[in-house]
């Protein structure tokens, strides 16, 4: 069973621990991190990770979604949350330094699966983390992750608002995501391989 903390809209906890599908059920605001993979292309344009859900997760199997995230266990932090769940879900090993805080979101969607209701209330903190790395480098962990791939920020969006792209991830922490990765991220890059040999 999977123990959460249940928090404040600040993010702090509120001292409640309740077991997973309870939290589902009764919509408690609960902490997630969410971890954006971002590179640019030969043309000089982002590039993002995306992660295809496994057909055997409990809520939106199969759907594209955001390269890593994950809930907050009960005693565990955003930051420390993030740096575990990449190296679960992609066999990515980072260091909490390399991931760059872009924003928090909060988000609630009330839908069902499996005949069950899911009243999810989530406040996650949203990273970015530099890593030019192809799918046969990264080791996928088969419960969580059936496949991931790249595709250009732009195409992504698109395909999100025409509903070509079957996917569960919120447009406006995409877009978030976007503007930051055009303003800091811009930056954050140059300074990145003016570091490299």
């Amino acid at each position: 069973m999977e123990y959460f903390d249940i928090r404040t809209p600040d993010g702090n906890v509120t001292g409640e621990i309740k077991e997973r599908t309870l939290v589902h059920r009764d919509g408690d605001l609960h902490g997630t991190s969410h971890v954006w993979l971002a590179r640019k292309n030969a043309a000089g344009k982002w590039e993002i990770l995306l992660q295809k859900r496994s057909q055997g997760k409990d809520s939106f199997p199969g759907a594209y979604d955001i390269s890593s995230a994950g809930h907050l266990p009960a005693g565990q932090e955003f930051l420390e949350s993030a740096v575990r769940e990449l190296e679960e879900e992609l066999g990515i090993a980072a260091g909490p330094e390399e991931l760059r805080f872009v924003g928090w979101h909060d988000a609630t969607i009330v839908t069902e699966f499996y005949g069950k209701p899911w009243n999810n209330h989530e406040l996650s903190a949203v990273y970015v983390l530099y890593r030019d790395l192809e799918p046969e480098e990264m080791r996928l962990q088969a419960s969580e992750v059936e496949s991931v791939l790249w595709m250009e920020y732009d195409e992504c969006r698109k395909r999100m608002q025409d509903g070509t792209l079957e996917h569960c991830i919120f447009l406006d922490e995409f877009q978030m995501l976007g503007e930051y990765l055009n303003g800091k991220g811009n930056k954050d890059e140059c300074h990145a391989h003016s570091g490299q040999k």
